[in-house]
Formats: C-alpha cells, sequence, structure tokens
C-alpha cells in the first residue's frame, strides 16, 4: 500500500510534518480539527510538499528523518521545488 510523507504549513507559519496512506483524507482531517494537536491549535494549514513511497513505512522513516532535522532542511525541501 502507498505511503505519502507530507509538510503542512500552519496559520503561525510553522511547519508539521506527518505521514499517511490518504493523504486527501489526511489534509481535510487537519483542517476540520481532527489531525494532530499542534494543527489543530493552528489551523488553517497549506499543504506545501508531499512525497510518494510504495509504502506507509518508507513515509514514516522520511517523516522521521525530517522531524529530526532542522526547519531550515524543510525550507530547503519546499523551496528545491
Amino acid at each position: 500500500m502507498k505511503g505519502y510523507m507530507y509538510i503542512l504549513e500552519c496559520a503561525n507559519s510553522k511547519y508539521y510534518t506527518g505521514s499517511t496512506i490518504d493523504l486527501e483524507r489526511r489534509i481535510a482531517q487537519h483542517q476540520e480539527g481532527e489531525g494532530a494537536n499542534f494543527t489543530k491549535k493552528h489551523r488553517p494549514v497549506k499543504l506545501v510538499y508531499f512525497e510518494e513511497f510504495k509504502s506507509i513505512e518508507f513515509a514514516i522513516l522520511k517523516e522521521k528523518q525530517l522531524k529530526a532535522g532542522s526547519r531550515q532542511k524543510k525550507i530547503d525541501l519546499i523551496t528545491y521545488l
């Protein structure tokens, strides 16, 4: 099953990184306040980056790598496009 790693920009200009098997549904959950506590407090959110992987496990690994890195690492990834 495919997986997605994504980065959201929140209303406070901070970034939230997550992973999911259904990107559209998960983004909608964040917008409705049903996602993570962080995004619930800082809505609205905007999808600024995502990657598709062949499995959710790979998406989770990428998410963990980004969360362990700096904000600049996320910015570099977003602006590389």
